[in-house]
């Protein structure tokens, strides 16, 4: 049986703000793939299109970087080891859908939005990684169980 330490009040802090950053994702990815038409107004209609033509294999990369994160978050505030595997599938999935979008299309994707999907999916990263490595750390100070 593996020792669970106390619970450092960073994990609290971490978990808790990663669960209200991947919240926002998971509302982004939950209301354009509903094609909510009050949340897609504010994109033209050539930017919608492109949203909604997305291809079976960019949107299931696009599912799993956002609900493995939600997930990762939501066991890492419940002290879940799993948490690891989580962030993990998400960064297979944010590998997969950068793949559609930067590698396949990055020209039309720069047309349409300018360099903010660039910039922004950078951020996306740095945050991605960040939970991974804490995750794994958590994970082998046993804290994680």
């Amino acid at each position: 049986m593996t020792t669970v330490g106390k619970t450092p009040v960073h994990l609290w802090v971490v978990g808790g703000v990663s669960l209200l950053w991947n919240a926002f994702g998971a509302f982004d990815y939950t209301m354009t793939k509903m094609a909510n038409a009050d949340y897609l107004a504010g994109f033209t209609p050539e930017q919608q299109a492109w949203f909604a033509s997305f291809p079976v294999w960019a949107n299931i990369g696009w599912a799993l970087g956002v609900w493995g994160s939600v997930l990762g978050s939501i066991l890492l505030l419940a002290r879940s080891r799993h948490a690891v595997t989580a962030f993990a599938v998400s960064l297979v999935g944010l590998a997969i859908s950068c793949l559609y979008q930067f590698g396949m299309h990055y020209a039309d994707l720069t047309r349409m939005f300018g360099s903010f999907p660039a910039v922004f999916t950078l951020v996306i990263w740095a945050i991605l990684i960040a939970l991974f490595v804490y995750t794994r750390r958590q994970a082998a100070a046993g804290v994680l169980r």
